[in-house]
């Protein structure tokens, strides 16, 4: 424990060491937070501001949007600061609470993703008992264990990297603290922790990307007796979702589902999951989605008026 104290600070090396690459990055990135920023605060407000609240879909859609926010905000601001600044650094705390907080989110976002399958699988599967299902108070519970097993995740991600020893190097190969490139820093053996590590990240990821096949191959399985017109109406809701889990869980894959170890690649495919797919998945979700539309016009209308009424 006395080693770890050595390290108060972590250096983060970033995406690239060429200025202008930087620079570049940074006006790049700056636009998609704030793309980020506006396209999930509109989803979350629009629907918490109509009907579509009432709607179990649309109800997960506002928390997917508001993990999308807090999420992308653990790591987007820091890496926009950092592409201008001299010293890309980190503090020992805040590198661990970046990696507590980036885990929980991202969890959080998983298991959403996982209900909202489940609820498409319920109103194609089972119409009929959709509205006894999927309550209110069920889609709640699902937001509160959704919160509950993120935590549990995030909790042991952060237990196994803030009692392994730091006494240098302090170079983090990335753009964030995260549990692959702290364990190449630690001066001890961490085959085992990268075992529990792979166990913790890698196998909560493919259980829930296995719960999503299972969902999406037994809806495609029901849609096939339904007559064209029902089957592309079903298909058409299942599409977004699909779209967006895709976006999500490929990199995320790529970078837990192996042996402990830090690749070049993980910085490029990082960015999938930390910035490209908060910022699309506000389109995919309401570019075909006519009921979004509405309730954006609807909200912007109600702005509009009241800025006239003022």
């Amino acid at each position: 424990m006395e080693n770890r104290n050595n390290i108060t600070e972590f250096i983060l090396l970033g995406l690239s060491q060429k200025k202008e690459i930087e620079i570049l990055c940074f006006f790049l990135f700056l636009l998609c937070y704030i793309a980020i920023l506006i396209g999930n605060l509109l989803v979350t407000i629009s629907i918490a501001s109509s009907q579509l609240m009432k709607q179990p879909m649309y109800f997960f859609l506002s928390y997917l949007s508001l993990a999308d926010l807090c999420y992308t905000s653990t790591v987007t601001p820091k890496l926009i600061t950092d592409l201008l600044a001299a010293k890309k650094t980190i503090s020992y705390n805040g590198c661990m609470t970046q990696l507590f907080t980036m885990h929980l989110f991202g969890g959080i976002e998983v298991f959403i993703l996982t209900g909202m399958a489940y609820d498409r699988y319920v109103a194609i599967c089972k119409p009929l008992h959709y509205t006894l299902i999927m309550t209110r108070q069920k889609c709640g519970a699902m937001i509160a264990a959704s919160c509950a097993g993120a935590f549990l995740h995030s909790f042991g991600q952060f237990l196994l990297a803030i009692f392994l020893p730091y006494c240098g190097p302090n170079e983090i190969d990335h753009y964030f603290c995260d549990v692959y490139p702290l364990l190449k820093l630690a001066c001890t053996d961490t085959t085992r922790i990268g075992l529990l590590v792979i166990a913790n990240s890698g196998l909560m990821g493919l259980v829930t990307f296995v719960v999503l096949l299972i969902s999406y191959a037994v809806i495609l399985y029901t849609v096939r007796s339904h007559s064209v017109e029902n089957r592309h109406k079903a298909l058409s809701t299942c599409s977004s979702h699909i779209t967006v889990v895709v976006l999500f869980f490929a990199p995320l894959f790529f970078i837990y589902i192996r042996p402990a170890t830090t690749l070049p690649e993980d910085k490029v495919f990082a960015l999938f999951y930390t910035i490209i797919a908060p910022m699309l998945n506000p389109l995919i979700y309401t570019l075909r989605n006519v009921e979004m539309k509405n309730a954006i016009k609807k909200l912007w209308c109600h702005i509009a008026v009241r800025k006239e009424m003022n």
